[in-house]
């Protein structure tokens, strides 16, 4: 697993390719395979959540000029409409930026790992959920940051090539597993499982106590894509070994909120790709 170093360059290496990849479509009203959502929408949100996270860190203390009070005021508003809070807020930032949304998403991503790599590294920001460390927020907004960069990649008709952020976003897939269960009302196993995963390059990166009966092995990448809900289990190459493993499987969500409806399986084993 990456050092705690390392999070904030790849946060930064991860936006800046998935800019890159939104900025060469040269129309962004491209749909993408989320339902009703575009690739401005995509970009949206990813800069509302940006500059969420940016009012967090600052409301910590981790940059000049702070507003104690500035996150205090997103919850309250988050409060006040739970459901449509997230959305409302990517779609206003969509009708007002316009033509200068890429613009916007700049400065708010690198004004973002900016403030994340200054923060004390032992002061939890605060969130909508529980408060976060900043290398924790970095990488939960590496995951988010990939997950949406697929579906801009997907309309583009592309791969999305960031491994450096795979090992982050596989962790939080590990960590994840019993809120997966939680969010669909089940109860999750008492005993952990074993997680075991191969890059591209060769590279091993493992989860787990090492001695489980239940276990997943398979491609990095494939375990990425599906705990991110963003390809069905039937096409991925992950193997599960242990009833309790393999209905994790079915269920895997790394992200907040209501359970995800995932991807219908095309059975050509995208997760591969």
């Amino acid at each position: 697993m990456p050092s705690a170093e390392t999070v904030f360059d790849a946060l930064r290496t991860t936006s800046d390719t998935v800019a890159a990849v939104a900025n060469a479509i040269p129309d962004w009203s491209t749909p993408t395979p989320a339902p009703g959502w575009t690739v401005g929408h995509q970009v949206a949100h990813l800069t509302w959540t940006d500059e969420v996270s940016l009012v967090a860190a600052q409301s910590g203390g981790a940059a000049a000029g702070t507003d104690a009070d500035g996150f205090a005021a997103l919850v309250q508003l988050a409060v006040q409409d739970p459901h449509g809070f997230v959305d409302k807020g990517a779609q206003r930032v969509l009708d007002e930026a316009g033509d200068a949304l890429p613009a916007r998403w700049a400065s708010a991503r690198a004004a973002l790992v900016d403030a994340l790599a200054a923060a004390d590294p032992g002061t939890p920001l605060p969130w909508f959920g529980p408060p976060m460390r900043p290398h924790t927020m970095a990488t939960a907004r590496i995951m988010e940051t990939w997950a949406h960069g697929l579906d801009i990649a997907d309309a583009a008709g592309i791969d999305l090539d960031a491994p450096q952020a795979l090992p982050f976003v596989a962790r939080i897939g590990y960590k994840t597993r019993d809120y997966a269960y939680h969010v669909n009302g089940q109860t999750p196993p008492a005993e952990p499982f074993d997680v075991l995963l191969t890059a591209a390059d060769g590279t091993e990166i493992t989860f787990g106590p090492g001695d489980s009966a239940q276990r997943v092995t398979g491609p990095l990448l494939d375990f990425c894509r599906l705990v991110t809900q963003r390809v069905a289990r039937a096409d991925t190459a992950l193997v599960a070994v242990g009833d309790d493993a393999a209905h994790w499987l079915t269920i895997a969500q790394c992200f907040a909120g209501a359970p995800g409806v995932g991807r219908a399986a095309t059975g050509t084993d995208e997760g591969s790709r």
